[in-house]
C-alpha cells in the first residue's frame, strides 16, 4: 500500500516537474513525502 502511494506521488512529482509554472514547490513536497515514505518502509521491513 505505502509503495503504490509512493509511487503515485513520484508520478505526480514529475508531472509537476514538466508543468513547474503551475504547481511550484507543491510536487517537490510530494516528492519529499514519497521519499520519506519509501524510507519508513524499508527501515520497519529490516525490523520484522
Amino acid at each position: 500500500m505505502l509503495e503504490t502511494v509512493a509511487i503515485v506521488l513520484v508520478l505526480l512529482w514529475l508531472l509537476g516537474w514538466m508543468s513547474a509554472y503551475t504547481m511550484g514547490g507543491f510536487i517537490h513536497v510530494l516528492l519529499v513525502i514519497a521519499v520519506v515514505v519509501v524510507l519508513v518502509r524499508i527501515i520497519q521491513g529490516r525490523r520484522l
